[in-house]
């Protein structure tokens, strides 16, 4: 399988040159040059098939035969190796829980299959390459768990102050080892930014191998689609139509979702649920898009205003957008809405919902099934990563896992940066 740039102007290249890479040359974000659906019996026998056999087979044309099968199932099954369970809220709704990895967070099966692919990229190869990783939230703490360690790689994750969780900042802060944290005096979108640009400097390139750990890369954004092959498995029995409701902040997730539906599986519709970060929501709305300055919210995981997979879903729509508004839905809803829902879904289920999660409920609810649909949101984040907010909202305790304790008294470390000369200084030393 060769990748491409979405911006035309680079050559194609192998899944190994894309993950190293991270970013094509000309800024552009590497897309896969088929998608080739997969045979329907797949789907027919999902429920006899287990979590690494279903993930093999609907990762293995993304790979072809740069990492041997034997290899590559042994990553998924390290990758696999917690709980993806969907958990019914009421009649028609139920939410697929990704929160029960090292990290509490959706995010830790990319992160980690990402480390393992570079591992074996790299593994005879004695030049370091740096991971340079922006995060608004929970990409940090899942980037960092699932690189530690990892032999010939250096992580640089950089992070927006003040505005990520205590326990997120605990997760991306405390590691140490080859980890290094830089607070940035910003919003993520200046993160990101200042990730893009080191990318294309040919002062860190011709000294450093840099890489990107977030969804721009292929191998942490395309093993997302697992979630949804998951869910189908357990659901398929209700004889449903399936929507599906991602809260979303860089798309990443629901982009992966989309590529699962590319290779066959029956999803009617896609709901991209946002806070009042709304660049999508209001391009779906007008045809024309116009990011503006991010704004901070409770659900800090999704403040981003200028999503760097949309062009990757505009891609799966053959950049149709008629197309694209037939299959693909945007709702916004603000932080007084998102605590009214976690205090509702509470009081009458008693399941405890995080920010995010609340938003991807009131998205099936703004949409409205039908009888013959399912709805299914993704609680992309352990409620615990939001302490605060959640208790203070739906007036309880919330148990704290041994995944948390471990790193809430440990001593954070970080470096304070204000300016792209800043990481550039600090990349070069």
């Amino acid at each position: 399988m060769n990748y491409y740039s979405l911006n035309n102007n680079a050559p194609s290249v192998s899944f190994a040159e894309a993950v190293v890479k991270g970013l094509a040359p000309d800024r552009g974000l590497y897309f896969p040059e088929n998608i080739q659906p997969l045979p329907a019996s797949f789907f027919e026998n999902i429920e006899t098939l287990d979590t690494v056999e279903i993930a093999y087979q609907s990762i293995k044309q993304f790979i072809g035969d740069e990492i041997p099968e034997t290899e590559l199932r042994d990553i998924l099954k390290d990758v696999l190796s917690f709980d993806f369970p969907v958990v019914e809220i009421e009649d028609n709704i139920g939410t697929l829980e990704l929160f029960h990895g090292p990290t509490m967070a959706f995010k830790d099966v990319g992160a980690r299959f990402m480390a393992r692919c570079l591992g074996y990229f790299n593994q005879n190869n004695n030049n370091k390459v740096t991971v340079l990783v922006a995060t608004s939230g929970d990409t940090g703490g899942a980037v960092a768990n699932g690189f530690l360690g990892v032999k010939g790689v250096d992580v640089v994750i950089l992070y927006p102050s003040g505005k990520v969780s205590d326990i997120q900042e605990k997760q991306l802060t405390t590691l140490g080892q080859n980890i290094t944290a830089l607070e940035v005096e910003g919003v993520f979108d200046d993160c990101q930014d200042m990730v893009k640009t080191a990318f294309l400097d040919e002062e860190i390139s011709s000294v450093k191998q840099l890489t990107s750990a977030n969804s721009i890369n292929v191998a942490r954004w395309l093993p997302q689609l697992f979630y949804f092959m998951f869910a189908y498995k357990q659901v398929k029995q209700k004889g449903k139509e399936i929507v599906f409701s991602v809260p979303s902040g860089n798309f990443g997730n629901i982009c992966a979702g989309i590529v699962a539906n590319k290779l066959g599986l029956p999803v009617k519709h896609f709901i991209a649920a946002t806070n009042v970060n709304d660049t999508v929501v209001r391009y779906l709305q007008s045809e024309k898009y116009d990011p503006k300055p991010s704004k901070a919210t409770i659900s800090n995981a999704m403040d981003v205003s200028n999503p760097s997979n949309f062009v990757r879903i505009q891609q799966l729509f053959n950049n149709n957008f008629h197309e694209l508004k037939d299959d693909f839905s945007a709702y916004s809803f603000d932080d007084e809405q998102t605590k009214a829902t976690m205090k509702a879904v509470y009081n009458t289920t008693k399941y405890i919902a995080d920010p995010h999660g609340a938003i991807g409920y009131m998205g099936l609810k703004e949409h409205t099934l039908t009888d013959n649909q399912y709805g299914i949101f993704l609680e992309t984040a352990h409620p615990v990563k939001f302490l605060d907010t959640v208790e203070s909202t739906i007036n309880t305790t919330v148990e704290i896992p041994t995944q948390i304790r471990k790193v809430m008294n440990k001593e954070k470390k970080s470096i304070h940066i204000k300016s792209y000369d800043e990481l550039k200084k600090f990349l070069l030393q």
